[in-house]
Order: structure tokens, then sequence, then C-alpha cells
């Protein structure tokens, strides 16, 4: 579809205003132009974590104000896809960030990517250059089946990244379009992120984004981060772009991120800032000098994905051994963090915040 190149609108919002605020936010953007009208159009929720930690995952209020925007603009051929991860558990996140109850309201089934009865992986040959995919997939790159022929909407949130300082949009076909094997690709995530933007463009028949800033993630992300209230939304059909407004108004020069500049400079979107138009809300000011860092487990990750532990990949994660990895990761976050910290800043977040009240209030 005529996806404009370089366009990104913004608002600032509040929870008394949010669903109409993301109508005008999508209007502003052009994604009635961006999305073909007789498509199917995916809604791909983005969950970070199961629990409901603020900044990390989808929030209701993205979720519903998207759905009224689609059916206002017409598209009401709507389906919701989840996708897992190695310590992620689509169910219950899906539960614990009150996303069933917006979905039922709306009448919009559920698909989960990893069930055979809801899609198959099938593999596709892409017709554009791939940097990386091809090396790492040698015997073919699996996508679901369900994807191809329709329209997608993204729903990211505006937070941090251990391994690629940011993550959005491009981060957000990660968990929807490769299976749980994608941890193979994390030594060339921005280049796996790239590939994946050129396959999206290749299978989708429309492309667009509605990320969340309400409240945005500071730190180690996607998980163990500090909420920081930020009160805006961000929409485009460009899916660098998008990152990298998002990038700046964090405090990053979103050219030097890795998937933001090679995407630009493949002429997949534009991540320069100086060449990206922003309509609706004036968010040029904002600057948040939000950090990365690490946690333990991404301290360990980054010398076995870029550093002194690389040559110890194929016997870590090609091998039974990976199971060790993965349940350590999945007791930190779990039975470590959430109840120790993370549990602590979302009842916070419950009691102190507008949004948090907000998300009380959802089923």
């Amino acid at each position: 579809m005529a996806a404009k190149h370089g366009l990104v609108a913004a608002v600032y919002t509040k929870p008394e205003t949010v669903l109409d605020d993301v109508a005008r936010l999508a209007e502003l953007a052009g994604m009635k132009d961006a999305l073909a009208p007789s498509a199917t159009t995916i809604l791909k929720d983005n969950i970070s974590w199961h629990f409901p930690f603020p900044g990390a995952n989808t929030t209701p209020w993205q979720l519903e104000g998207a759905i009224k925007a689609l059916k206002g603009a017409g598209f009401n051929d709507l389906v919701c896809v989840e996708n897992k991860t190695v310590v992620t558990n689509a169910h219950k996140g899906d539960r614990l960030n009150k996303y069933r109850g917006v979905l039922n309201s709306y009448g919009i089934p559920i698909k989960f990517n990893f069930e055979p009865e809801h899609m198959k992986w099938t593999v596709y040959k892409p017709k554009g250059e791939m940097l990386v995919l091809n090396r790492i997939f040698p015997e073919g790159i699996r996508v679901p089946d369900y994807f191809m022929g329709k329209n997608i909407v993204h729903l990211p949130t505006v937070k941090c990244h251990i391994y690629t300082t940011t993550t959005g949009a491009m981060k957000n076909a990660f968990g929807g379009l490769l299976n749980t094997k994608r941890h193979y690709t994390h030594s060339w995530i921005h280049e796996t992120l790239v590939d994946l933007l050129t396959i999206q463009k290749e299978i989708h028949t429309g492309i667009f984004a509605i990320m969340d800033g309400t409240t945005a993630g500071d730190g180690p992300g996607p998980r163990t981060m500090r909420p920081k209230v930020k009160n805006v939304m961000l929409a485009s059909a460009d899916q660098a772009a998008i990152d990298a407004v998002a990038a700046k108004m964090m405090g990053f020069d979103p050219m030097s991120i890795g998937y933001i500049r090679i995407a630009h400079e493949k002429g997949l979107g534009i991540g320069d800032p100086a060449k990206i138009k922003v309509v609706g809300d004036d968010v040029s000011r904002e600057n948040w000098g939000f950090t990365v860092g690490n946690n333990a487990v991404s301290a360990f990750g980054k010398k076995v994905w870029y550093g002194p532990f690389k040559p110890l990949q194929n016997l870590l994660f090609h091998t039974p051994l990976v199971y060790g990895f993965i349940f350590g990761s999945f007791f930190y976050h779990d039975f470590y963090h959430w109840p120790l910290k993370a549990s602590k800043d979302y009842e916070k977040w419950l009691r102190e915040t507008e949004w948090g009240k907000l998300f009380a209030g959802y089923e």
C-alpha cells in the first residue's frame, strides 16, 4: 500500500482521552492508506513479559484504541496474533495484561503462532537481499503461513533493550516471524531485524505501528526496567522512522543504533531524524536521558553473543545445555526479580499513577 516513508505522528495523551487520541494518531500517520482495505488485519501485540510490568507490554488502551481506530477506518476483519518466548507464557501474558477482555468485547479472535491448529511454519524464500538469515538458517527461513497476504499492525512500547539499545516496531516482528530458535540470531540481531523488515514488506499487504509511551521503560529492558510516565504515543507506517523518533525521545542517537541505521541505508525506511516529518504534537524537545545497562542475565548473555564466550555458542545454545540457560533466565525474572523488585514497582504504578488506575479498571 501507499506507506509514507519518514512520516511519524505523535500525540500527548491522558487516560480520559486516550482512545480518541489513538484514533487521531492513526489518522495523522496515514493508517488507512498504509493498509489494504480488503485484507485481514493482524493485531500483533507485544508481550515482553507475562507479568504486567509497566512499559514492558502492549497496554489494554493501546490495543483497544487500535481496534477502535481500525474499525472506524473500515477495517473490520481483525485478528490478534500472539507468540511465546523461551521465558514468556503467551496465555498468562494475555490474561494478566488484560487483552482477553478487550478482544472479547469487540469479538476479535486470538491466534497463537505456536499452535499448529492456528498456523503452520513454512519455508519462505525472500526476494530481497538477506544480510544474515540465509546463513543462520541454511535449511530455510520459516515463517507462519497465516501471515501471508495480510495487513499487520504492530503494538510495541517505548523502551530500552539490553541487546538492541531500544526496541519497538521493527523488533516486534521478531517473535511473530521467527520461531523459538530465534535466539540463534542474537549475535547478528541488528541485521536480523533488517532482514525481517525486508520479509515483512514482501509478505504483508500493509504494515503499520502504534507505539505506547504512556509509561516508558528505562534501563535493561525489555523486562528489568524503571517505569517512567511520559504520556505520549506514536504511530507510523515507516517502521524505521517510528523507532528512530522513539529512540531520540529516549535520549539516544538513532543512527548509532544498528538496526535503525542499516534499515535507513537499505532504503527500508527513514532512520535519520533530520529527514523524518513528525506531525501532531511537537516532541522535538523530548530527551529523557534513558540508559540501558545490564541485569544479571544480560551481563552473561552479552559475553556469549558478542564477547569472549562467543566461541561457545554452539555448545551452549545448539545443544540441550540451552535449557539450563533458559531455566536460569526464567528463574531470575519470575522468581527473583518479579517478587523482590518488579512487583513492587508495579504496585506503586497502580497506586500512584493515572495510567495504573486506568489499567486496574480494565476487566
